[in-house]
């Protein structure tokens, strides 16, 4: 069911009063039928194969925590009686048990998620290989597989850790695996976080109705305002690179940067409206990324939860791990300095070869990752020089000009990186992009060259007319949120700019009234 299709649009405008107007106690049930009904869209594996997550991920959590139940009440029976070793023994037996659950339960669902993303491909090269003939063809990415898997295995994680105790209701976990708001394409939620309002009961609130409401309109207008008008010029653009290059590749990485921006926040937005509408707080994904003045900034600020799952479950473990704490100290007699960058470089660029991996199971992706990471290492590098340079002309930070100049610098160089996403293979990358400063033909743009992209003059004014609106919103919420602000106008004033809203997207959404736009972007990672 496609986020937006009508029937999605009739799901939602039934759900909202029946999750109301029943019994509290009925609210989670409710929600788990919806979530029910809704991935009963994607085919009968995909629903198996999400419930199934699901239930494993209750049984391997409530496994894990039984290691910790036993290990408190074996300590304090014998509290009296054991000395200091013969605990620490019993800890480092119990800490195994749960290592070993949660590895298990790692390498079974990032194996299907493996299996379902590189499947086809191993199987490619086998059969190239030994002349085998085995297929690949059931081995697809089934709708939200990577998002739920993460959020998943975050749980188990930080059950394992004893950051809470595992929940012992199958259906809250169930719930919480499926929940179908964030399905689509996130953001990654977390257990302690998604069920501080996901687990309780909810009251009617008009505030929350309206503030949800107009979120999810904002989503809409980016995504069929914005991003599937502009996305027909850039399937044009990369599927003949050897037509438009030069400067046509330059419109197509802008064009691209847009496109992904809006698909993506659109859809964020429609997610936490749809929560925000029934009392559920989802976790934001972005704050204003196109505004970043570096790279790490930029990332801080793009899908900030998938930043955030690396950081804490990819990132710390690798870099405090036995094996770089014996690499680090074997590398101190090269210096104090080359020692202390060995967990962090590994560390880093495992963290963003894993992010490329996430991405897609094509090469183009792992090199996207990997440039990332070494743009990000070389960037901290050569921080006590940017330093200098600040400290020499203090008043650069506080001048106009130059911070402009260092957003518009942020975004090219993500924009030039996000061509990987775009074409077919990691040659023909380097090759578009390197026409951009060989092949001079700006002149054909003007002369027709935009118009062979399969958009009118009109579908630009009303993208372009998108793209700015967009940019003064994140203008204004650099002093905080919109819709407070918003819900504190006149009811006359929020009516007028709703009802405005909902029919330039009916309107103008490409292609117009009625039109059953493409899945997001970022479903297929």
């Amino acid at each position: 069911m496609l986020f937006t299709s009508w029937d999605f649009a009739l799901f939602i405008a039934v759900l909202v009063p029946v999750y109301y107007l029943v019994p509290k106690r009925l609210q989670q049930p409710v929600l788990l039928l919806a979530n029910v009904v809704f991935y009963a869209f994607a085919g009968l594996f995909a629903f198996v194969l999400l419930f199934a997550t699901g239930l494993s991920v209750y049984l391997f959590a409530i496994g894990i925590g039984k290691t910790w139940t036993t290990q408190e009440s074996v300590l304090l029976e014998h509290k009296g009686e054991w000395d200091k070793a013969k605990r620490k023994t019993f800890r480092e037996s119990m800490e195994k048990k749960r290592r070993i659950l949660t590895a298990v339960c790692l390498i079974l669902h990032f194996g299907i998620l493996a299996a379902m993303k590189y499947g086809s491909g191993l199987i490619g090269i086998t059969n190239t290989l030994f002349g085998t003939g085995f297929s690949g063809a059931g081995l697809v990415l089934t709708m939200g597989a990577s998002f739920y898997t993460f959020s998943a295995m975050g749980y188990v994680i930080d059950v394992q850790r004893g950051k809470y105790p595992a929940e012992k209701n199958p259906l809250r976990v169930l719930l919480y695996t499926s929940f179908f708001p964030i399905l689509v394409q996130g953001p990654i939620s977390r257990f302690d976080r998604l069920g501080e309002t996901l687990f309780k009961t909810h009251s009617f609130q008009w505030d929350h109705l309206e503030a949800g409401l107009i979120r999810v309109l904002w989503g809409y207008a980016k995504k069929l305002l914005v991003a599937d008008r502009l996305l027909v010029a850039v399937k044009q653009l990369i599927r003949y690179p050897e037509t438009y290059n030069g400067a046509f590749v330059l419109v197509g990485m802008l064009l691209y940067a847009a496109t992904l921006y809006a698909d993506f926040t659109g859809g964020i937005d429609i997610t936490i409206g749809i929560g925000k509408m029934l009392g559920i707080t989802i976790d934001e994904n972005f704050n204003r990324p196109y505004f970043s003045k570096n790279i790490a900034e930029y990332w801080r600020r793009w899908h900030m939860t998938l930043g955030a799952w690396f950081k804490e479950y990819v990132y710390y473990p690798v870099s405090v791990s036995k094996l770089l704490r014996r690499l680090t100290k074997a590398a101190r007699r090269f210096g104090d300095g080359f020692a202390r960058r060995i967990p962090v470089y590994i560390a880093t660029m495992a963290v963003w070869a894993v992010t490329g991996m996430w991405h897609g199971n094509s090469w183009n992706f792992l090199v996207w990752g990997l440039m990332n990471g070494a743009i990000l290492l070389i960037s901290e590098e050569l921080s006590p020089l940017y330093k200098k340079f600040h400290a020499r002309f203090p008043g650069l930070s506080r001048n106009w000009f130059y911070r402009a100049f260092t957003v518009i610098r942020t975004v090219l160089l993500m924009s030039s990186l996000r061509m990987f996403d775009c074409y077919a293979t990691v040659p023909e990358t380097f090759r578009s992009f390197g026409s951009m400063f060989t092949t001079w033909n700006l002149p054909l743009l003007w002369r027709g060259g935009i118009a062979s992209l399969g958009l009118s003059a009109a579908d630009y004014a009303v993208a372009g007319a998108g793209i700015i609106t967009m940019f003064v919103v994140s203008l204004i919420q650099r002093k905080g949120a919109l819709t407070p602000r918003l819900l504190g106008k006149k009811l006359g004033i929020r009516l007028l700019i709703y009802g405005t809203l909902l029919a330039v997207i009916l309107v103008f959404g490409y292609y117009g009234f009625g039109f059953d736009a493409g899945q997001f972007i970022y479903n297929r990672f």
